[in-house]
């Protein structure tokens, strides 16, 4: 793998940390199966798109995609409170929903925003070489909103919304509003995704209205990954093993496919994940019955 292939891996490992961070948010704090990512992913590209080659600053461009993605959340919020639908049908219906409305926002398809104004160009005004300038600013984007999670998640309405997940019954009997802590919680999940996806079409300099297929098993492979490689039981160490899980996903996917080990193709992508993800649930099994079998060798 090229020094060029290894830190654009990097990056996009960083960008989908974001993913990771936002399903992190809905499967293991709120205990909330959301597929609504795979339609505020590309959203918040197209927003973001859509934004700057209408001559909008970048950096607010990419804050309308951050509220796009968040609409997205509160929708499936919606349809699974007020409504009483399924969460996993009301996500479902958000995320087909996203797709028509996506090419809405955009006129077509897809856009270029190739010799456009981006987050990224600004680098190149100080001289910086893109290679790095675009790795070190989704760093310190990724790095800020891990901070800024950590101390949501850490403060008494951080600790009422974990208990939501926990326990819903014990929050409604302490006089806590169920349903405002689900809106909460998927509209700031869902605005990280839009985020993400932002991120990832000026990195890319497109906006693709296909870009979100796939991206909750994306999400979900880092979450898994970096909790299985990397466990524990405080908030700072879950959320850095989500984003170390995504760049290390994206960095198992790229060695596969440039060596063409097993022969992998380009068009693998999504064999590659699902055994990826097999062997992150398998794995803690595996050990919790080794680690039992020695246990009751060392009682007898």
């Amino acid at each position: 793998m090229s020094l060029f292939a290894f830190l654009g891996t990097l990056e996009i490992g960083l960008i989908y940390g974001l993913v990771a961070l936002g399903v992190y948010l809905t499967f293991r704090v709120l205990d909330f199966p959301d597929l609504t990512v795979d339609g505020s992913f590309p959203m918040g590209g197209a927003v973001a798109a859509t934004a700057i080659v209408a001559g909008v600053n970048p950096w607010l461009a990419t804050g309308f995609a951050i509220l796009a993605g968040a609409a997205c959340g509160l929708v499936t919020a919606f349809l699974a409170v007020r409504c009483g639908i399924l969460h996993l049908l009301a996500s479902i219906l958000t995320m087909i929903a996203a797709f028509s409305i996506n090419i809405r926002i955009m006129g077509r398809p897809n856009i270029a925003l190739l010799g456009e104004n981006t987050i990224f160009t600004s680098i190149e005004k100080f001289g910086i070489d893109p290679l790095y300038g675009n790795l070190g600013m989704v760093f310190v984007i990724v790095l800020l909103v891990a901070f800024l999670i950590l101390r949501l998640l850490s403060s008494d309405f951080g600790l009422a919304l974990r208990a939501t997940g926990v326990n819903d019954a014990m929050v409604a009997a302490q006089g806590g509003s169920v349903g405002y802590y689900t809106y909460v919680g998927l509209a700031l999940s869902n605005g990280l995704v839009g985020l993400a996806g932002a991120l990832f079409t000026m990195s890319n300099s497109f906006a693709d209205v296909t870009s979100g297929v796939g991206t909750i098993v994306v999400g979900l492979a880092a979450v898994i990954l970096g909790q299985t490689l990397l466990s524990g039981r405080q908030l700072w160490v879950a959320v850095i093993a989500v984003i170390l899980g995504s760049i290390l996903y994206r960095l198992a996917v790229a060695f596969a496919l440039s060596t063409g080990m097993f022969g992998m193709q380009a068009s693998d992508l999504n064999l590659i994940t699902a055994v990826l993800v097999a062997a992150a649930l398998i794995v803690p099994k595996m050990k919790s019955k080794v680690r039992a079998k020695i246990s009751r060798r060392k009682t007898k």
